[in-house]
């Protein structure tokens, strides 16, 4: 062996030091997610993705234009990891480009096929039911279907956001994939004449309708409702969901339409590797665990659970039809909204 001089193995052992002195995370390596989702909402996944593996994670934020942003950097992205909201930006993201397919099987294990691109270029992590809010007060039916929402005995009684918002243009195109073209125009134009007035807020605000009486029942999504039983910050929305019940459409048939929040590695993924322990970590039950509980959605993943609060909005049978093919159906449900005046409101 060759001798090694004293001094430099003083200075070997003092190099090795200082390595193992180095923050784990600068060694491990590092996720840039490009996210829809507030920080602040993803921060504890973050926090146990990092104190699991010890890579940093670095988010930026943007409701708007962020596939747009991630397209205009090109080749120079340091976008990895793309996290949204909507089945419509998942598939925006692919149709613009700005995703890599991804064939992995430990996310494929988790992930249920009906919540991942058939081209594995996006993948669910959590769910959310587009349910009916209905007043505990006015309403005594706790069972419903999307169909009898156009039944006339709801003329004036039925509350929504504006028909072109995305989440309603999700359960529109699955209403299409469903019925057919024909048979859904007739059923949203049947919807707009049972409104109440013009669509209108978000769907905190359908909630505060029905408690103020305009309205008995509403469109809004489940996440929501949790949100409003602990905002602390805003005590007047604790009312507002305490004055509603949540009503799962057609759970004795094809089951309650469901939207994704999801994920997708970036098409020039500087970080590969890292991107894909992230996805894969977000793919196990307890990172969609840990999700669920602090954004009151449901886990895909089998065997996990949601939180106490989303349990007892009672048992969600959600619509088996693929997330892709609902997809498909989103610009001709844009398109049937418009040709029914749907946000005119009612006629009369």
């Amino acid at each position: 062996m060759k001798h090694i001089p004293q001094a430099a193995r003083a200075g070997c052992t003092a190099l090795a030091a200082l390595i193992a002195a180095l923050p784990t995370a600068a060694l491990a390596g590092e996720v840039n997610i490009y996210s829809y989702r507030q920080p602040e909402l993803i921060q504890p996944l973050l926090d146990e993705f990092t104190a699991e593996t010890g890579i940093a994670t670095n988010v930026i934020f943007l409701d708007k234009g962020l596939v747009e942003r991630i397209a205009a950097e090109g080749e120079n992205s340091p976008a990895d990891v793309i996290m949204t909201v909507d089945i419509g930006r998942l598939q925006s993201a692919e149709d613009a480009g700005v995703t890599q397919p991804l064939e992995d099987a430990v996310i494929n294990a988790t992930i249920p096929e009906q919540y991942r691109d058939p081209d594995n270029n996006w993948f669910g992590v959590t769910t959310r039911g587009r349910v009916v809010y209905a007043s505990r007060e006015r309403v005594a039916q706790d069972a419903i279907t999307y169909e009898e929402l156009a039944d006339p005995k709801w003329k004036g009684k039925i509350c929504t956001r504006d028909g072109q918002h995305s989440y309603n243009i999700g359960l529109f195109a699955s209403m299409i994939a469903h019925k057919g073209e024909a048979a859904t125009e007739a059923w949203l134009t049947g919807v707009k004449e049972n409104l109440a007035h013009r669509p209108d807020g978000n769907d905190r605000g359908q909630a505060k309708a029905i408690f103020a009486g305009e309205c008995d029942i509403a469109l809004g999504n489940t996440y929501y409702v949790g949100l409003m039983l602990t905002n602390d910050a805003e005590p007047e929305q604790k009312e507002w969901a305490a004055s509603i019940k949540v009503l799962f459409p057609n759970s004795a048939d094809r089951g309650t339409h469901v939207n994704l929040s999801g994920m997708a590695l970036a098409k020039y993924a500087p970080n590969k590797e890292d991107a894909i322990r992230f996805m894969e970590f977000l793919a196990s039950p307890k990172a969609q665990e840990i999700y669920a509980e602090q954004v009151f959605e449901y886990p895909v993943a089998p065997g996990s659970r949601p939180s106490e609060i989303v349990r007892g909005f009672g048992e969600i049978k959600p619509d088996s039809l693929p997330l892709a093919e609902v997809a498909k159906y989103r610009k001709l449900a844009s398109e049937l909204v418009d040709r029914t005046g749907f946000n005119d409101g009612p006629t009369n």
